[in-house]
């Protein structure tokens, strides 16, 4: 097998750059919204076909059925080297079924003279998706060495990756290199990601008629009001910490004190002593009317992202192949969080968005740049080709750290 020159896997690009955004383009016509499963199931059945078409059936392909969530579907192709790597994208978007009738996929220029394409999905993330499948594409069709290649797809990261995380663990922990095809930050790799928190509290009071016996009730909406004030004390914006009561609901009647009310509250963490500090915290907050019961469900949906000494090297190899591109990359690290979080925390070697570059993410404006297309495909095929033989360098995998477990504890 032959070394081909990044150079070279960029022309190979650029010719193919039509082609590629037809493609892009077709995703983002096969609507994927979160909450739909049948529309999972059409948009699965798409990308799956879309894949073998660009690259043949797979030696491997493995369908694990995600429940009331969408399915995950891995497909492998054997390299023609002894490394592996593993691919990450989710088909899943927050855009509900039928938002494609009143934003239709429109190809323009911007301000500046630069063309963009907009659609619900495209930026985040079904660009990606396909710049990762002509990767491989590519160098497969100039037999440049490449390791084997497996594509992992999700359906239910938007909504938090419940049925998709111990797959995705489980195929990261067989790869030297996990690469995640998340959007850039504006041409930058996310190699920081913050991790999430989503808490439900419920707060169980005693119904009373507010007019004729005003003392006899014990409002539940009036005590998690007071818990939310004391919950947004918690936050640390200079540690990173952001609290976020983002839904609420409760209550019978305008004339009954409330018996019961729900607040979700979103948390972002840069760090495991603040997911420790934020559950401490919690914990201690007290109301004033003891007849109000508080219960807490913490759930640590996923774990900061640093960039680890695994994921160093691997940076180092991806910005020595984007020098060859003639582009100096950049890192970024970003409040969301990821899929790469979760293979992060194993001390696998990842990097996160190598996907689009665009912007507008869960916005109704969210477009890509489609002369980037070229460029970002020929940088996964580079460094694809760089790993063909896998990572240089050993490093263990480490079981998910105590405390980070997709579980829900109750207080």
């Amino acid at each position: 097998m032959r070394r081909l020159t990044v150079p070279s896997l960029l022309d190979a690009a650029q010719n193919s750059r039509d082609s590629i955004l037809s493609d892009i383009i077709s995703l983002v016509e096969t609507e994927t919204y979160s909450a739909d499963l049948a529309a999972l199931e059409r948009g699965l059945a798409h990308l799956r076909a879309l894949v073998v078409h660009r690259l043949g059936e797979p030696a491997k392909a493995v369908m694990d059925d995600g429940g009331s969530y969408g399915s995950v579907l891995r497909m492998t192709y054997r390299g023609t080297g002894p490394g592996h790597v593993l691919i990450i994208g989710h088909y899943d978007t927050v855009w509900p079924t039928g938002t494609l009738a009143t934003w239709p996929i429109t190809r323009r220029t911007d301000a500046v003279g630069r063309e963009i394409v907009t659609g619900p999905g495209i930026f985040d993330m079904k660009a990606g998706l396909v710049q990762g499948i002509w990767a491989l594409k590519l160098i497969r069709e100039q037999g440049v060495e490449h390791p084997t290649v497996t594509y992992l797809f999700n359906g239910d990261e938007e909504i938090g990756s419940r049925a998709s995380r111990p797959i995705i663990e489980a195929a990261a922990a067989e790869a030297d290199a996990v690469l995640v095809l998340e959007p850039t930050f504006d041409g930058a790799l996310k190699t920081g990601r913050k991790g999430v928190g989503i808490f439900t509290v419920t707060a169980t009071g005693v119904e009373a008629h507010a007019g004729l016996n005003p003392t006899a009730g014990a409002n539940a909406i009036h005590a998690l009001a007071e818990f939310i004030a004391a919950a947004r004390r918690i936050e640390d914006l200079a540690r990173g910490t952001s609290v976020n009561v983002g839904l609420i609901s409760g209550g019978s009647g305008t004339n009954v004190a409330a018996g019961l009310a729900v607040a979700e509250i979103d948390i972002r963490i840069e760090s495991i002593e603040e997911m420790e500090r934020v559950d401490h915290e919690f914990d201690a907050i007290e109301i004033s009317d003891p007849r109000v019961a508080i219960k807490i469900a913490h759930y640590w949906n996923r774990p900061p992202m640093a960039l680890t000494a695994a994921s160093a090297r691997l940076l180092g190899l991806v910005r020595s192949v984007a020098l060859g591109l003639g582009r100096k990359l950049e890192t970024a690290s970003v409040g969301g969080g990821s899929d790469a979080n979760f293979v992060s925390a194993l001390n696998i070697p990842v990097l996160c968005g190598m996907g689009a570059v665009g912007d507008g993410a869960h916005a109704r404006n969210e477009y890509i740049y489609t002369d980037e297309i070229p460029s970002f495909t020929a940088l996964t095929a580079g460094t694809l080709q760089r790993l063909a033989n896998g990572l240089p360098g050993t490093i263990q995998p480490v079981s998910t750290p105590t405390g980070l477990s997709d579980a829900v504890k109750q207080s």
